[in-house]
């Protein structure tokens, strides 16, 4: 049995990470902030939201202890927070700046590491706050890494589609070539490990998942003296899309034989994150819809911490579902019982018939003037005005996440008012490569390749067809 416990929609961009630690809930989003929730009430914290990276914030993680909490950028940091005070404990900076995708910390909170875009791996040791050191680990950006139970390795996914085991001092332990077709998306050790009879071999459980529309699951085996391999245990093919997110359940148990447990069908964008609680049978789910959904797993009994689904991820092709007032829906796909259904949500139950008669769907409702209105039979200036406010708003709510990707600054993931073509070929918001350029970042945000010109040409097509898609919402 599933149920929602709570939509939280505080986040104003596309929601990139959640993480749980034993009493907090954390989700971090392209708006450039981490909110930060309770669990015993899913109220956010005084201090929430933290604010200090410059770009898209891509991961969040807790501490085991749950006393910090961790987060990287597009702006090549990764900045440790204080999980009781809201406080910035320190900043770190990849070395050449390169856009922080992933982070991750040890068990034991000895090492922090980060993915970033040039292919590297950043190792800190997280007590001095001090580099380790940083390392190639790939020809493609890092954008999955994950420490094992043991704390002695680590291993990274790349776009490429390789996993790769590591030692601590980032010597190659493993290579698993291919393991995920056109790319990783996500890695995650279970908690739990065998140890064999005589204490020779260790085994661990390893999830991956891709842009192949599967999940992997692997049994990683480090013996004494004759290094670690990789064996491929179950692929789930259950997806139709690319899964972006994997976690196991506190126990490190595996779903038998690869069944489907539940399908979760609540968000109306793509479903980029998933974290499952250690005490409580909870799951948070983020969205491209900007919301964190949490669920509670089993009986409803939040007390014991124990629950029976075991391994759960996320995938991108949620079903569509057409909740007026909240869908991600463009106004102009809605339907006349959308409508209708919309009024009701927003007080308007008195206009309920006059728009079933008029069969007033998305479009016109799109449309919708103080003449039209009054030639409804709206006679209530009122009634008419609230209605356009209402309809204005909804605009605005849908203006921003809903528009072509194409539209959006790749930095900072907003809608481009001034696009101007850098010498990679990609266009940006001016004041977002400007400020990317000034920061002694000298590469492409995109490819990671250096840029052979600091010259930015202004995009006045792509500016004339933002401004054409703006009036048209």
């Amino acid at each position: 049995m599933v149920s929602i416990v709570r939509t939280l929609r505080d986040h104003t961009d596309e929601v990139s990470c959640c993480a749980f630690s034993s009493a907090l809930l954390a989700s971090c989003s392209g708006d450039k902030t981490l909110r930060v929730y309770h669990t015993s009430d899913l109220s956010e914290l005084p201090f929430s939201p933290l604010s200090s990276h410059g770009y898209r914030v891509h991961c969040c993680c807790f501490s085991s202890c749950g006393r910090f909490l961790v987060s990287c950028s597009t702006d090549g940091s990764a900045i440790v927070w204080n999980s009781d005070t809201g406080e910035r404990s320190a900043a770190l900076q990849h070395p050449s700046r390169s856009p922080l995708r992933v982070c991750a910390l040890a068990h034991d909170c000895a090492h922090l590491l980060a993915g970033a875009c040039d292919g590297t791996v950043a190792l800190w040791d997280f007590s001095s706050r001090t580099l380790r050191r940083c390392s190639a680990v790939s020809e493609d950006s890092v954008v999955a890494c994950c420490f094992s139970p043991s704390n002695q390795m680590f291993v990274t996914g790349c776009t490429r589609g390789d996993l790769k085991l590591w030692d601590l001092d980032v010597n190659l332990l493993h290579a698993e070539k291919d393991a995920h077709d056109l790319g990783v998306t996500c890695c995650s050790f279970a908690a739990q490990f065998n140890v064999g009879v005589y204490g020779c071999c260790v085994e661990f459980r390893l999830a991956s998942c891709g842009q192949d529309s599967q999940l992997k699951i692997w049994i990683v085996s480090q013996r004494e003296g004759a290094g670690c391999v990789m064996k491929l245990l179950h692929t789930l093919t259950a997806q139709s899309a690319p899964v972006l997110s994997c976690a196991f359940s506190s126990d490190g148990e595996l779903v038998n034989l690869g069944t489907v447990l539940h399908t979760l069908n609540q968000h109306d964008r793509y479903v980029t994150a998933v974290a499952l609680s250690p005490t409580m049978p909870w799951i948070a789910t983020g969205s491209m819809d900007r919301t964190v959904t949490v669920w509670r797993i089993g009986d409803g009994d939040d007390t014991t911490g124990k629950y029976s689904e075991q391994t759960w991820f996320s995938q991108t092709d949620g079903e569509e579902r057409k909740l007026p007032g909240h869908s991600r829906l463009l106004l102009a796909d809605w339907s006349e019982e959308d409508v209708q259904n919309w009024l009701s949500e927003e007080g308007l139950e008195e206009l309920v018939s006059i728009f079933k008669t008029n069969n007033i769907d998305g479009p016109e409702l799109n449309q919708m003037s103080k003449e039209t209105a009054a030639e409804l039979g709206i006679e209530s200036v009122g009634l008419r005005g609230r209605l356009l406010r209402k309809i204005e708003a909804l605009k605005a709510e849908q203006s921003g996440s809903e528009a072509p990707d194409e539209f959006l600054c790749p930095i900072t993931r907003e809608l481009m008012r001034d696009p101007v073509i850098a010498a990679d070929g990609y266009s940006y918001e001016r004041e977002s490569i400007q400020s990317w350029i000034r920061g002694k970042n000298k590469t492409s945000p995109m490819t990671n390749l250096p840029l052979q010109t600091t010259l930015l040409t202004p995009n006045r097509s792509l500016k004339t067809a933002i401004a054409r898609w703006k009036s048209s919402q």
